[in-house]
């Protein structure tokens, strides 16, 4: 278990938000441009690796090193503000891996109120791996792409660390 609170997101971590959010809506010349959000059709305007924020909006166009930049950034300062979130509960690597990758998803205001978050600062694993499956709505709607990304947070999160994470699918 990790106790030390300077927590980095780890390569599983890593790849499973990268297979979700797939980079997408590259154009002919390599470069990537802003799309909307699935479940509105509109705003939040996404880009890269799920980046949003003021500064994304339609039309907008990075190139990959850009959007890796980002997303370095970005995962950096939200496994920091993860890391405190989970203070003091002991937390292994796959478990904090698969609570920042939520946290990128839903934000971290909506994983800091969860009773996910909960279970787990009381160390009731086994009912936190269960609440990732709560997080499967966008508008109310329930979206299958959504479904299949709690299912592999919920089973990193269940994988002891020293164990290969699971595979994506």
């Amino acid at each position: 278990m990790l106790q030390d609170r300077h927590l980095a997101l780890g390569p599983a971590g890593a790849a499973l938000i990268r297979f979700f959010e797939s980079c997408g809506r590259r154009l002919p010349d390599g470069r990537l441009a802003a799309y909307p959000d699935p479940a509105t059709g509109a705003a939040p305007w996404t880009i890269g690796w799920g980046s949003t924020g003021p500064d994304i909006a339609q039309g907008t166009i990075w190139t990959q090193a850009q959007c890796d930049a980002r997303f370095t950034r970005d995962t950096a300062c939200l496994a920091a503000r993860v890391g405190m979130l989970v203070a003091p509960a002991p937390t292994g690597q796959h478990q904090f891996d698969a609570l920042v990758a939520l946290g990128y998803n839903i934000g971290l205001h909506n994983l800091s109120g969860s009773t996910l978050l909960a279970l787990h600062k009381a160390g009731d694993d086994d009912a936190a791996r269960a609440q990732f499956a709560r997080w499967n709505k966008a508008g109310g709607q329930v979206m299958a792409g959504l479904t299949r990304r709690r299912a592999a947070e919920a089973a990193l999160y269940g994988t002891p660390d020293g164990q290969t994470a699971p595979l994506l699918t």
